[in-house]
């Protein structure tokens, strides 16, 4: 069977999966505090009446694993370079991304492109 062969766009697909999971991840809470309070008994008519909390899908194992992996890509590129990517995975708007880095769209298109082909161009030679 063929090795997989990494495309930058198989690279960006694979960072904005990245940002989703990162986003699904349960929040970081302050060690030390807890609640002494006894839990409150709640009648059948409270809990029809109180409002119903979004349900929280939580990331897979095997989605967590290629975070991690997402995370030792990114130490092959310069800090704007994983900015860039980070924001446009984010699905930040150019607009935005060229204001904050200084350039025209085309250049900040460029730069994204480029440290994109960085990344795949590392994984086919590993794969190699």
């Amino acid at each position: 069977m063929a090795e997989h062969i990494w495309t930058a766009e198989d690279v960006a697909d694979h960072f904005e999966e990245a940002f989703r999971t990162l986003r699904k991840l349960p929040p970081v809470k302050v060690q030390g505090y807890f609640n002494a309070w006894p839990q409150v008994i709640r009648t059948e008519r409270e809990i029809l009446a109180m409002e119903p909390e979004p349900m929280r899908v939580w990331p897979s194992a095997a989605a967590i694993s290629r975070l991690e992996q997402t995370f030792d890509w990114v130490l092959w590129l310069g800090e704007s370079e994983r900015r860039l990517i980070w924001w446009r995975a984010a699905r930040r708007p150019w607009k935005q991304i060229t204001h904050e880095l200084g350039v025209d769209r085309s250049t900040a298109w460029r730069q994204h492109k480029l440290a994109l082909t960085k990344i795949a161009a590392r994984l086919n030679a590993a794969a190699a």
